[in-house]
């Protein structure tokens, strides 16, 4: 069921994390999951990838919720031009970190806006990418094994949960917004909800 609002504002995500982001904005929504196949296209780049997925998402659940504003995320994690996406299960997770600790890995998160009340969203949809940086530690195996004991992060691309106890499997994280890296850039989101007519101050004191 969609919020009562003058904007119906949908996350098209079932990640927690995005869920958890977007609520610091004080916006009513609803997280609704998209269906569509995030198989990566071959000779496709990480951030082509990332910023393809996210259109889709908002897109998919845009067409199902005419007159919305659709908030669809992507993120595609890369080391050493391989792509590194959600691994899924423990050994694969562990094979990730093995491949990534004491090296740099870019992290693509791509946002795409969907405004269900312009004429064409199609055409209008905003898009953007943000990349951030991350120098993971170079650990032993058993500190690794452990990280993926207590956190598993399984769901989270590059099994990077910075926003619990993988913060200390990481050295540096290099980004123009913090909160990309959890999955969410939420600097790049309020310029374009800004643009779909949202103000974020209506109700504050003068």
């Amino acid at each position: 069921m969609l919020p009562d609002s003058t904007h119906k504002l949908i996350l098209a995500s079932s990640s927690k994390y995005r869920k958890e982001l977007l609520s610091r904005l004080g916006f009513p929504f609803t997280a609704i999951s998209p269906d569509i196949d995030e198989t990566p296209f071959p000779d496709e780049k990480p951030q082509e990838t990332a910023s393809r997925l996210a259109y889709l998402k908002a897109k998919a659940i845009g067409m199902q919720y005419p007159g919305s504003i659709v908030i669809g995320s992507d993120q595609v994690a890369e080391c050493q031009g391989e792509q590194i996406g959600k691994p899924g299960t423990f050994e694969k997770a562990l094979a990730q970190l093995q491949k990534m600790r004491g090296r740099e890995v870019n992290f693509h998160t791509a946002l795409c806006v969907w405004n269900g009340m312009d004429a064409d969203p199609d055409k209008t949809a905003q898009k953007e990418i943000v990349k951030t940086v991350v120098t993971f530690r170079d650990l032993p195996d058993e500190e690794l094994k452990a990280y993926l004991n207590i956190e598993e992060p399984y769901d989270c691309a590059g099994s990077a949960k910075n926003e619990a106890l993988g913060i200390a499997i990481l050295e540096k994280i290099e980004s123009s917004d913090p909160t990309a890296l959890t999955g969410l850039p939420l600097i790049a989101l309020t310029t374009m909800l800004r643009q779909c007519g949202l103000s974020f101050f209506s109700g504050a004191a003068k």
